[in-house]
């Protein structure tokens, strides 16, 4: 990428070119979002009206002590979701990969996804996935 020749820039930085564009946008995606929240900061409304202080749940006060202890079963489901998320992203570097790196590639995923399975069979079995 050869840059405007308005200015000699091999003059100013003696650094690679990939890196002064990288730099670049650091700077100007750090201004805009400088930018963005002074932005945000003079044109708020400072002014509480009664809608924006009540309830916005479910239409009532909460009758309940905001810091309750949530079941364990709620953090099952969430690293459920997250082991079986994260399969997903690996999947499909893996589809991309495929053509390149043949047998080798195939098994190892095999593998993978059978380590998988059999820990989410270990899951329904254990009845971690059932709400009771």
């Amino acid at each position: 990428m050869k840059l405007p020749d308005i200015v000699d820039y091999d003059d100013i930085i003696d650094i690679d070119e990939g890196f002064f564009v990288l730099l670049l946008a650091l700077m100007v995606i750090g201004i805009i979002a400088v930018l963005m929240f002074l932005f945000c900061f003079v044109t708020r409304d400072i002014t509480g009206d009664f809608t924006k202080v009540s309830a916005y749940e479910c239409g009532f006060e909460a009758f309940d002590d905001p810091h309750m202890r949530f079941e364990v079963q709620f953090y099952l489901i969430a690293i459920s979701f997250l082991i079986f998320d994260i399969e997903l992203v690996l999947i499909f570097p893996w589809a991309l990969a495929l053509p390149v790196g043949g047998l080798f590639v195939f098994m190892n995923m095999v593998i993978f996804l059978t380590v998988l399975t059999i820990a989410f069979m270990f899951e329904l079995k254990t009845g971690a996935l059932s709400w009771e």
